[in-house]
């Protein structure tokens, strides 16, 4: 259990945030949300110690033990894999050191001998017996191969780390869990093992997270943090997400009378829960659906950007035709005698083990790169706008914000490019930034104001969700689901793809499987399974 008591912390002049006040209680996942600069990784560093607030207090259950996910990479280079998540336990991990410093002495006394029984003793109560295989299961259901359970860490590349931190912050089930972004450079499989090991956690956890689907697959409560304020509320984001914007819609209606929106705001209590008891979510705690009442649905200030896409033409029937393209890069084949043709409606993820070669394929029908073979021919009819995954080339001048867009726009009045950066929440002076310090969700923002302006009918999207805050990401989300032209995106959000893709198409060394179906349905399939698991072998 952890309580917050009145907590503030203020950097300069501005607070954060202050007078918090929260509890948060075993058996429950509490998912953080806010906008970029928010504060959620700041409140996780608070309740971790790491940081010192300036006022108020945090505190744990008597003798409860409190775990971080560190962001650290390089912290344990000259530890084995498997000693780096024994570390996660710090009182085991004395204890094991303590004891083999011990049984190494030469002249073992007497006193050494009594310390070593106690040393046992407590070992044995925290379970240390079993603390090498159970960090070794942990390792395994990361994907970590058994093979580099003794490698050291200085061995491994930078996503084993990731994985080999995670399995640190999780392992001996610490009572209180602190997770930021903990899903980061994992693939699917893993995402999948996490959400299932944490919808069965019996203690407190708290994630930050700006993936939906996982936040939905594991929160019991929502933390929103919002112009200074921290408010918790039953149920996940999906919840909270629209309970909130139905709770505005009504805030705007002045003919609705008290009991409509009482009787509105109830039903969609009664279709939430039905949802929640029927999803496929791994989570095993449904006590939240008996927890939801109108109390918890308030209108959020929270603001989301304008994505809008208005096509100057529809797309004809023929969209995009690729056929035998083929691409190696020193060595490696990405692709090879690749065929299939785009139709109208079609809106295809890509997917590959291999994220490059998701990147490479739009690269190339984008004309930025040349495929060793083959060939790609679009529509006479068809528009494409592209978002590429590394848009640094975009941003080498000194331009403010206004000048940089306006070189994508046939009218450069400071009015017209003005009305584009204020949907994408650009406003008063901020449109005079300068480009070269833009943040990387800033960034993509323009990116997004600069595809807009294209008025395309088909759009190319490489991992379209990076650096993008949750508001950011459902508002392109909420747009492409919409969007009557056709769209080719890869993704690692599983949200963003199930909701808008209606067609799989993943590439392998071996050819392509090409599947009109949902996603969902695609990653579930046992049949697809087993050929998927050929195609790579």
């Amino acid at each position: 259990m952890i309580t917050v008591s009145n907590l503030a912390i203020q950097f300069g002049k501005k607070p954060l945030f202050q007078d918090v006040n929260l509890k948060f209680t075993p058996g429950n996942c509490y998912g953080v949300i806010g906008a970029n600069g928010a504060g959620k990784s700041t409140m996780l560093r608070l309740i971790s110690g790491e940081l010192s607030s300036t006022k108020g207090s945090v505190t744990l259950g008597p003798g409860e033990r409190l775990s971080v996910l560190k962001q650290n990479h390089y912290d344990y280079e000259e530890f084995t894999v498997l000693n780096a998540v024994l570390m996660g336990h710090s009182e085991l991990w004395s204890i094991m050191q303590e004891k083999d410093a011990l049984y190494a002495k030469v002249d073992f006394s007497d006193k050494d001998g009594m310390k070593a029984a106690e040393l046992e003793e407590r070992f044995a109560e925290i379970d240390g017996w079993n603390a090498e295989s159970d960090a070794a299961m942990l390792l395994s259901g990361l994907g970590i191969k058994e093979e580099f359970h003794h490698r050291l860490m200085s061995e491994i590349g930078g996503k084993e780390k990731v994985r080999v931190l995670l399995a640190q912050a999780l392992f001996g089930k610490p009572d209180n869990l602190l997770l930021d972004e903990p899903t980061n450079d994992l693939d699917l499989e893993t995402v999948m093992w996490l959400e299932n090991y944490l919808g069965n956690y019996e203690n407190t956890v708290l994630v930050v997270s700006h993936d939906r689907h996982f936040l939905d697959a594991v929160s019991t409560h929502t933390v929103d943090i919002d112009f200074g304020k921290v408010q918790l509320f039953a149920g996940n984001y999906s919840f909270w997400y629209h309970s909130s914007q139905l709770a505005l819609r009504q805030q705007q209606s002045q003919n609705k009378k008290a009991e409509e929106k009482k009787k509105e705001l109830l039903e969609f209590i009664a279709r939430f829960s039905a949802n929640v008891a029927k999803s496929k979510q791994t989570t095993s705690r449904k006590k939240m659906i008996e927890k939801l009442n109108i109390e918890d649905i308030q209108p959020s200030t929270r603001k989301y950007p304008g994505i809008i896409f208005t096509p100057d033409r529809d797309p004809g029937n023929r969209i995009l035709e690729v056929k035998g393209l083929s691409k190696t890069i020193n060595g490696e084949v990405l692709f090879k005698d690749l065929d299939f043709s785009v139709e109208k409606d079609d809106k295809i993820i890509f997917l590959s083990k291999d994220p490059r070669a998701m990147t490479t394929l739009f690269e190339i029908i984008t004309g930025n790169e040349q495929a060793d073979s083959g060939t790609y021919f679009w529509g006479q009819t068809i528009t494409n706008a592209y978002l590429p995954m590394d848009n640094s080339n975009f941003f080498q001048s000194d331009l403010n914000l206004v000048e940089w867009l306006g070189q994508y726009s046939s009218d450069t009045t400071e009015n017209f490019i003005r009305g584009y950066l204020g949907k994408m929440l650009f406003s008063g002076e901020e449109i005079y930034k300068k480009t070269s310090v833009l943040s990387g969700g800033e960034k993509m923002r323009c990116m997004i104001s600069r595809m807009m302006l294209r008025n395309a009918n088909v759009m190319v999207l490489d991992a379209p969700t990076n650096h993008l805050d949750l508001e950011s990401i459902q508002a392109f989300n909420n747009t492409l689901t919409n969007f009557k032209g056709n769209v080719l995106m890869s993704s690692h959000d599983h949200e963003f793809i199930q909701t808008i893709a209606n067609r799989v198409i993943e590439l392998t060394p071996k050819g392509i499987i090409d599947k009109i179906t949902e996603y969902d349905e695609y990653i579930s399939s046992e049949e697809l399974k087993e050929r998927r698991a050929k195609m790579y072998s």
